[in-house]
């Protein structure tokens, strides 16, 4: 019956109310037992001939005989104290003395006292005017247990808390509803996932459980992600593959087939299925190299990197390139440019990696600018080109797996498997940087990378 979560919660916050009406029940019960209905009308009777006598001290005091009559028609005990504590009048003398405590005496509140038998008496006391203590006190009456059922405050009391018992009940209900039912939209998302149209739990209910709305929504979309990436690297590997594939089938098939039947159309053959196998080559080493680096297998040697030998590297190994191209490759970076910690062969393939594909798409008399600064606590370095730029729309996919910007480019020198990007990225994150992308079709591309510098 209380399996759910809910039901659980709302037999919590009923035992937890149950208990606390229930300490409250018993206090207020307690009180009434210890000062039943005749006890606060003694109480109330003492205050009354104390604020009496008070109104005129000295004609009472003077003159005991209005005392005892105003003690007998009250059926109440008068006792005056001189400052010495000695009893001065006492209208029941016959009465056991009563020690009256000493600190509580001058407290016009009613006290309870015990006589020298043992009974409680009820009393109250006040100053008078000439330095004598006035006490009006009366036996404390006795009443049953039960007659707290028949008190005047016990009827007020049971409806209040049934009252309350009710309201809290209610309220339990609806707090235990505010916590489950936004968790059961969850738990219903979950059992239904993967499904096509699956939408975003909102998240309601305590701020706990909206962050565990919002972390499943995240996983989800991160899943429903992970899941695109898969589909689309098996659809991209497939198109990547088809094509050299096919080359080398074909040309092989040539040469069986003696259709390639000259020495010039058989080296041809050889050379294309030499070429094409090599690009596979190179393609599988990426792919290795990709999964490595993204479940964070990949051997790091991380040193201390001279930021500007390393861009000198790069550029002394890519100006031939630009000089063939015609396209200025210009390397721009201060002296005494603080060292990072790195692995200088990966971050050279990624320097390297972002400088030939600018090379590439950069037209005749274009350049390509390579500069690193220092920004707080990192360097950063940006490769800047007067190329063909990126299409807006494209910038977003820029470092996917297999994406390509331009597919128009395909074949040829410039063509790639579109891995490149994707590992640079991976690297750069490998070593606790970030890499971006800003461009303008027919303007140019700056790629730019922030990375971290060697702690001291």
């Amino acid at each position: 019956m209380f399996a759910s979560l809910r039901s659980r919660l709302w037999l919590s916050y009923a035992f937890v109310i149950a208990v606390a009406l229930g300490v409250v029940a018993f206090v207020l019960l307690a009180y009434l037992i210890r000062n039943p209905v005749l006890a606060r009308q003694t109480q109330q009777q003492l205050i009354t001939v104390r604020d009496l006598i008070l109104a005129a001290p000295q004609r009472f005091v003077n003159n005991p005989s209005l005392l005892d009559e105003i003690s007998q028609s009250n059926d109440v005990r008068v006792i005056v104290f001189d400052s010495s504590r000695e009893t001065v009048i006492d209208t029941n003398p016959e009465k056991p003395h009563i020690p009256f405590p000493r600190r509580n005496v001058l407290n016009r509140n009613s006290q309870i006292a015990l006589d020298a038998e043992g009974s409680a008496w009820l009393y109250t006391s006040s100053r008078l005017p000439n330095g004598l203590i006035l006490v009006v006190t009366a036996p404390r009456p006795r009443a049953p247990a039960l007659a707290i059922f028949t008190d005047e405050f016990f009827a007020p009391i049971v409806q209040a808390g049934l009252i309350a018992l009710a309201l809290s009940l209610i309220l339990a209900f609806a707090l235990s509803r505010w916590v489950a039912d936004p968790l059961q939209k969850v738990i219903s998302a979950a059992r239904s996932y993967p499904a096509e149209d699956a939408q975003p739990v909102e998240p309601r209910g305590p701020r706990e459980v909206q962050d565990l709305t919002r972390a499943f929504n995240s996983m989800v979309a991160r899943v429903h992600a992970s899941q695109r990436s898969q589909k689309d690297f098996v659809a991209n590997v497939s198109h990547e593959l088809k094509t050299p594939l096919t080359s080398i089938q074909g040309f092989a098939q040539a040469i069986l087939d003696d259709t390639a039947d000259t020495p010039e159309a058989r080296k041809q053959a050889a050379q294309v299925i030499y070429d094409e196998a090599a690009r596979l080559h190179r393609m599988a080493l990426d792919l290795l190299d990709l999964a490595r680096l993204e479940a964070g297998t990949a051997d790091l040697e991380m040193s201390n990197v001279d930021v500007r030998s390393l861009l000198q590297n790069v550029v002394e190994k890519f100006t031939p390139q630009a000089d063939k191209a015609g396209v200025t490759l210009r390397l721009d970076v201060p002296n005494g440019l603080p060292a990072i910690t790195g692995d200088g062969d990966r971050l050279g393939q990624v320097f390297s990696n972002l400088v030939d594909n600018a090379l590439k798409f950069t037209l005749a008399n274009g350049k390509v600018v390579i500069s690193a600064k220092k920004a707080g606590a990192e360097i950063e370095v940006s490769v800047t080109d007067t190329g063909s730029g990126v299409p807006k729309e494209a910038l977003p996919r820029l470092f996917d797996r297999f994406y390509q910007a331009d597919p128009s480019r395909a074949g040829g020198s410039q063509h790639g498997a579109g891995l490149g990007l994707a590992i640079a990225k991976e690297i750069v994150e490998a070593h606790g940087g970030k890499i971006g992308v800003r461009s303008q079709v027919e303007i140019g591309t700056t790629f730019t990378i922030h990375l971290p510098l060697a702690s001291k």
